[in-house]
């Protein structure tokens, strides 16, 4: 009796009575909330005084779309009774529902269609989905095909049914004190020491209090304002640059040859649009061509200037690091982008079409191949990285060139981008004196590694639940 709070008791007093009743008949009697009751019968059945059953109700009503076609036919059935046994596509087209019918019709069997002509294959019996529409709770497997089809609604109604058990009853019968219980003392009552003879209301501190859910950042978001806050504090500054390029600044003047397969319409996002060529683009044209006035003998062949002006949505952000350098020829330049790409790929766990990337440059008199690796091995420290190896690797632009590693328990050395140092047919167009050490690394890889995500797609999924789990801090709660 003493774990009882005030509203439990009053609860337990009317159920006696009543023995058994919903939510809302109980809240009438104590002149409360239909949910405050549930609250308070959840409480009385861990104590087996009383019990709770639910049950959800499940009831399907038609869409206004829905409805329409009730009346007058799903759109398949319309087109279907619009012409005799065969009509040409074309003509069919012309009615107002045939882009919908069409594939419907297909789907049910209704029609076949050969060299533009759409054929009856014989009789349309009634679906289903059609008997659902005449009345929505007669065949589950139509309303569910109707729900799927925007024409109807599911709803779940949630019923609760509260009961005494022998428990409660004998419980009422022994005595219930009802008198007002205290929640909050006042200052006046602590320092008179009234509090000692009030009925104060009792706490469980073994009961978990109710969740409360505070707005906060996307996990995602928060780890690349992580990596933004850690390059910010080794001296780098952030540049920015737009979404569409141009050709020159996406391929030619990272001295991508102009036949290069990445540059292929099944591997880039080509815009109908071009932008105009920079001055001394030409600089450019004859690295391609022959090497210009660096030591390279170039790629050869014909540099096309309209090839270049093309627009893509940006396969990387290195474009933006090369225009930053074009714009700050002169030592020492330590600058990084954090910024969306965008590449032709099929959607699986590991790939999407659009994610982010990291770029850093460091230019300055003296700068080697050694301090590159200790740029690489303090960003991934500080990212909670702490084994980091480098291995030898080849990339277009850069040379020499690696590929760092960390040590991830359970996987392994994991690889984590790409590095080196600027060819000179990348900066001697634009003056550019002084090695340029780069890299560039994908956020989302370590944003899956850092999660323990399996799946990438769950970094663009609108899934509440999954934000809200996600500790603030790694290895933190929120």
């Amino acid at each position: 009796m003493a774990e009882l709070t005030y509203n439990e008791k009053r609860m337990m007093v009317v159920l006696n009575t009543i023995k058994e009743a919903t939510p809302e008949v109980i809240a009438g009697e104590l002149n409360t909330t239909a949910a405050a009751v549930v609250q308070f019968a959840h409480l009385c059945a861990d104590k087996g005084i009383a019990s709770l059953d639910r049950t959800i109700t499940v009831s399907y009503a038609l869409t206004t779309e829905g409805e329409q076609y009730a009346t007058l036919g799903l759109p398949e059935r319309q087109v279907y009774a619009s012409f005799q046994n065969e009509i040409s596509m074309k003509e069919m087209q012309a009615h107002p529902l045939s882009r919908i019918a069409i594939g419907w019709m297909k789907k049910k069997g209704w029609v076949t269609i050969e060299k533009g002509q759409v054929k009856k294959t014989g009789d349309a019996p009634e679906g289903a989905d059609e008997v659902a529409l005449r009345d929505p709770d007669a065949n589950r497997e139509g309303i569910l095909e109707l729900v799927k089809r925007g024409l109807a609604e599911e709803t779940e109604t949630t019923t609760y049914s509260i009961a005494i058990t022998e428990a409660g009853k004998a419980l009422v019968e022994a005595g219930i004190d009802l008198r007002e219980e205290v929640g909050t003392l006042t200052r006046e009552q602590i320092l008179s020491g009234d509090w000692k003879d009030l009925n104060l209301r009792r706490y469980s501190v073994d009961k978990l209090p109710k969740r409360i859910v505070p707005g906060k950042i996307h996990p995602y978001q928060r780890l690349i304002n992580e990596m933004r806050n850690v390059l910010l504090e080794m001296g780098f500054i952030e540049i920015y640059g737009d979404v569409v390029q141009s050709s020159f600044w996406n391929f030619d003047a990272l001295f991508q040859p102009q036949d290069h397969p990445a540059r292929e319409m099944q591997d880039t996002f080509y815009l109908d649009s071009t932008t105009p060529l920079p001055e001394n683009w030409e600089q450019v044209r004859d690295v391609h061509e022959h090497g210009g006035t660096t030591s390279s003998v170039g790629w050869g062949g014909t540099w096309v200037p309209a090839k270049a002006q093309t627009n893509v949505l940006r396969t990387h952000t290195t474009g933006l690091s090369i225009q930053y350098l074009k714009d700050h020829p002169d030592e020492p330049v330590k600058a990084f982008c954090i910024g969306r790409v965008y590449r032709r790929e099929a959607i699986d766990p590991t790939h999407t079409p659009e994610f982010e990337q990291l770029e850093g440059i460091v230019m300055d008199k003296d700068v080697s191949f050694r301090h590159l690796m200790g740029f690489l091995k303090e960003f991934y420290g500080r990212m909670g990285f702490e084994d980091v190896r480098f291995r030898p690797a080849y990339f277009p632009y850069t040379e020499p060139s690696v590929e760092p590693e960390v040590y991830v328990d359970g996987l392994g050395w994991v690889e984590l981008g790409g590095a080196g140092i600027f060819r000179e047919e990348v900066t001697d167009p634009w003056g550019v004196k002084y090695p340029v050490l780069a890299w560039g690394l994908g956020v989302s890889r370590v944003a899956m590694l850092k999660m323990g995500l399996r799946d990438l797609r769950q970094l663009y999924r609108s899934d509440v639940d999954w934000i809200r789990d996600t500790p603030m801090m790694q290895g933190g709660k929120d």
